[in-house]
């Protein structure tokens, strides 16, 4: 039996009022998915269903299709009514602080995408200006914090990880902890979760305080990768580019833990950056790592690396199996190096300035059977031009797999036809295959139908 509850929340220290017309939006109950109440509601429905190990965006969505969210403006201040929300979000009919606070910056955050929109403040048409964008995005969300020596550390990796390789993800999180870096995730279980449990612990043991426990989502996605409790600081962005742009304009180095498409999607973004040519002397450590038990999962994703992108590509990172404090360590000394340099540029230590980003990747990628059949898998592309097609291709697998929008569509045309060389096609298949061999494209137990077909 599902258990809801009926409440009615205000928020603590921030957005407690709105404008008319910012309620007039939210109130606005358009059919359209994308409406802005239709965002909130989702966002809010994931944030309250946070703790439930499923990835199965759609059946949330039908278990509480009865769920609503309104918006009070009144002279005391701003409320939300809500109707049939999840009951595990509350406690003796109380709910938990972490979800009020989260629903809020969920709020926070779609309120300022509209204003921008309706003011056309920002120029998207250039690669600047969506850098730009994303600035502000986080600037607003107040994640931007000047003064501060680098010490985020980006961790990637599964929500539906094995409990072998989440105690691993807890266990390197402890150890960056104990080394007082900070952590930001995707903000979901699995492999986001897990860094930050570890780094809480050791926080603890180093009496520090204010330890930043960021996490970063999109509406896309956060169905399928609710929110988990430990997160201190939410962002959501518009879309999966903005989402990676920050990621790594935040981040000042970048873990990865095994995972799935998704990982193997985040990875070759951020690979397309730095084969960029004018990003080959900017230093950012990037740690593939995780138990022994998981080598496989490395193997196979080192050997396509190598296979369609080079060399060059696999020099960008190193693999650590099986040992957190060296991973721990390793990164930590990536940090300084990165510290120093930024010392040299006179750069910011919040906001990587300095790397290139083509256009290109900074647009948003919409996974019509079109756009993934268009999409050109060829060994003469330019090696980052090739790699951010392949997160293309990446992503487009990510949206039928999880995203309700793409699942629906991918029932009523279809799976995707990707096309390429055969020299791309073989490893690609191979890599695919892996992941569903060792069930890292569902949670255990259930049986993954492919959304794709490989055509050379």
């Amino acid at each position: 039996m599902t258990f809801k509850v009926d409440t009615s929340i205000s928020p603590k220290r921030s957005l407690e009022i709105l404008s008319q017309k910012e309620v007039e939006n939210l109130r606005v109950t358009s059919k359209s998915e994308d409406s802005l109440h239709a965002l909130f509601r989702q966002c809010a429905l994931a944030i309250l269903h946070s703790g439930k190990t499923t990835d199965d965006a759609a059946a949330m969505l039908d278990a509480y299709n009865d769920f609503e969210i309104d918006l009070i403006q009144q002279d005391r201040g701003l409320r939300l009514n809500l109707t049939n929300a999840p009951a595990q979000a509350f406690v003796d009919g109380e709910m938990i602080a972490s979800s009020r606070e989260m629903i809020f910056s969920a709020l926070r955050d779609l309120i300022y995408w509209q204003s921008i929109r309706q003011s056309s403040s920002e120029d998207l048409s250039t690669s600047a200006g969506i850098t730009d964008y994303v600035f502000h995005l986080l600037r607003n969300a107040r994640a931007l914090v000047a003064g501060e020596l680098p010490k985020l550390v980006v961790c990637w990796g599964g929500h539906s990880i094995n409990h072998e390789e989440y105690d691993y993800c807890k266990d390197v999180g402890h150890e960056l902890g104990l080394r007082k870096l900070d952590i930001c995730t995707g903000c979901g279980p699995g492999a986001m979760k897990g860094p930050m449990k570890g780094a809480t612990i050791a926080h603890s043991k180093q009496r520090i305080n204010d330890g930043r426990y960021l996490g970063i989502t999109e509406p896309g996605i956060i169905a399928a990768e609710a929110p988990n409790p430990i997160v201190n600081e939410l962002v959501i962005l518009p879309d999966i580019e903005k989402r990676l742009e920050a990621f790594v304009r935040m981040g000042h180095g970048i873990i990865v833990f095994p995972g799935g498409v998704g990982t193997a999607e985040e990875i070759l973004y951020l690979l397309g950056i730095l084969l960029h040519p004018d990003n080959a002397d900017i230093p950012y450590p990037l740690i593939f790592t995780g138990p022994a038990s998981s080598e496989a999962y490395f193997v196979h994703l080192h050997e396509f690396i190598g296979q369609t992108l080079g060399i060059e590509a696999q020099q960008k990172y190193r693999i650590i199996i099986g040992n957190s404090q060296q991973a721990a360590k390793e990164m930590a000394a990536g940090i300084e190096a990165v510290r120093e340099f930024r010392i040299k540029q006179n750069d910011a230590f919040y906001f990587n300035w300095a790397l290139k980003i083509e256009h290109a990747l900074q647009q948003p990628f919409d996974a019509t059977h079109e756009n993934m059949a268009a999409l050109n898998l060829s060994l003469e592309l330019p090696k980052h031009e090739l790699a951010a097609n392949l997160r293309r291709a990446f992503s487009g697998i990510v949206a039928g797999n999880v995203k309700p929008k793409w699942v629906r569509h991918i029932k009523k045309h279809g799976p995707y036809q990707i096309k390429g060389e055969p020299a791309i096609m073989e490893p690609l298949d191979r890599l695919l295959r892996s992941f569903v061999d060792q069930k890292r494209m569902k949670l255990p137990g259930s049986e993954y139908i492919p959304c794709y077909e490989l055509i050379d």
